[in-house]
């Protein structure tokens, strides 16, 4: 599919084929039964995304809100988009362990999983995913990120060399 124009969940739902519209409303249900306070859904980048309202966090490098999860409904392959895990190696390894343990077949990259089934997902580890990184936690993690890439900037500026 081509990146979807919609502006509201609903209108991108309804603009679904029946089978996927029901994968993706079975992925998100679990997503808001698990989703800690403070998120928000809706639309951006032509998926549906949860993340800290611009209102609890307005400085973002790029003025958009900060995403802890997506959903997407692409031209080959269903996909959840789970930040959480990406940039958190101990996270990212407990996700793989889980994921590869319910014996479902794992097509993963940095943060995108992807499936062509709602067989293919294991819905209560994402929704076990989904719950573990607070609003808080979403925003200390960034305010490092960020902090760690000025660092790397000022030693390139002195010429001290990437490792």
């Amino acid at each position: 599919m081509p990146r979807s124009l919609a502006p509201t969940v609903d209108a991108y739902l309804a603009d679904l084929p029946a089978d996927r519209r029901a994968a993706l409303e079975a992925v998100r249900n679990v997503i808001l039964q698990n989703l800690p306070a403070g998120f928000e859904e809706g639309m951006e980048f032509g998926m549906i995304t949860y993340s800290v309202p611009l209102a609890r966090y307005p400085d973002t490098y790029n003025g958009r809100a900060l995403g802890i999860a997506s959903l997407a409904a692409q031209k080959d392959h269903l996909a959840v988009y789970l930040m959480g895990i990406y940039g958190n190696d101990e996270m990212r390894k407990w996700f793989v362990e889980r994921y590869v343990a319910t014996g479902k077949p794992l097509d993963m990259a940095k943060a995108c999983v992807r499936f062509r089934s709602l067989d293919d997902l294991p819905l209560d580890l994402v929704g076990e995913v989904i719950g573990k990184v607070s609003v808080d936690e979403c925003i200390a993690r960034y305010e490092a990120g960020r902090k760690r890439a000025a660092q790397g900037a000022v030693k390139r500026a002195r010429g001290v060399p990437k490792r």
